[in-house]
């Protein structure tokens, strides 16, 4: 890890780490690494210390999975499911729905590990609120069945994300970086929708502002399609539009195929692929849609890309 992060720290502006655990029901697998204990958060800090010295900056991406662990699995097997309603993306019952003791206690799980994140060094945070994780199993009405505060209209399903990122913000102050990534789509559900139109959107978006969100990173599986019919404007554009908040656009840059997927009609040519030139990404860039680029599968596969 350390080796990797500073071969690529000195060319990228910024590296987000893949996600990490903020506590013990956050996921069902040994093999991520978790934000949270002294031995884990003591290697953190040398993560961090690497990356400095290559003149790199780097926010840890904080993540909690939810429905999408499966009961007693994992290195704490005795932690329970949480989520929205009990089910996953599926409809397959996978626990009862979160008490609202259990909430606060991620609440504070995530305001924890952005205040280790800071104390070890890091220059900000990324929440995962994206691809049907805890997070956006509230956001999205197919996963979030509640009937509280918690549920509800847009206003209600971004409810526990906007406490997250008010109780990240106290923890850390006002100066320290607090990036939230979203998206529409979900993992096996690429038409899902938290968000119809741009009224929807902005009061999805408005809450996390309110509550502290530095910035927003945008997850498309293509970042040069538009989000709502009648406009050509980006998912991403629509975000930094409505809420003036800098932004990071993601999806297929410099690749191929969609995550999870291949073209829609089967072709992986330049003149079929967008994400294949930088033309239109550079167009976008230029006409103010956002204001960095997230690049994943591409950097990973050639650090030099």
């Amino acid at each position: 890890m350390l080796f990797r992060s500073g071969r690529r720290a000195g060319s990228l502006g910024l590296l987000i780490t893949e996600g990490t655990y903020v506590d013990e029901g956050s996921g069902g697998s040994g093999r991520v690494p978790r934000f949270f204990g002294e031995r884990p958060l003591a290697g953190w800090r040398k993560v961090a210390d690497a990356v400095h010295a290559d003149g790199g900056a780097i926010f840890p991406q904080l993540w909690h999975t939810g429905a999408t662990r499966k009961p007693g699995s994992g290195p704490f097997p005795d932690a329970p499911v949480i989520s929205p309603s009990g089910v996953n993306a599926a409809g397959a019952v996978v626990g009862e729905p979160a008490t609202a003791k259990q909430l606060k206690a991620v609440v504070a799980a995530y305001a924890r590990a952005a205040a280790a994140a800071r104390d070890a060094g890091f220059d900000g945070v990324e929440l995962h609120g994206a691809h049907g994780y805890l997070l956006d199993q509230f956001h999205w009405p197919h996963t979030n069945q509640r009937a509280d505060s918690y549920g509800g209209d847009i206003r209600g399903r971004v409810r526990l994300s906007y406490e997250v990122v008010a109780a990240v913000r106290e923890a850390v102050g006002p100066d320290f970086a607090v990036a939230f990534r979203f998206s529409q789509w979900k993992g096996g559900h690429y038409d899902a929708q938290i968000a119809r139109d741009p009224g929807e959107l902005a009061a999805f978006l408005a809450p996390l502002a309110d509550a502290g969100v530095s910035m927003f990173h945008v997850s498309t599986r293509r970042y040069w399609l538009p989000a709502f019919g009648g406009s050509d404007r980006t998912l991403a554009g629509w975000t930094r539009h409505l809420t003036g908040l800098p932004v990071t656009a993601v999806g297929s840059v410099g690749v191929a195929a969609p995550f999870l997927g291949v073209s829609d009609d089967g072709k992986s040519t330049a003149a079929s692929q967008p994400s294949l030139t930088l033309a239109p990404l550079v167009d976008l860039l230029t006409r103010g849609e956002f204001d960095l680029v997230a690049v994943g599968r591409a950097v990973l596969a050639d650090p030099d890309w």
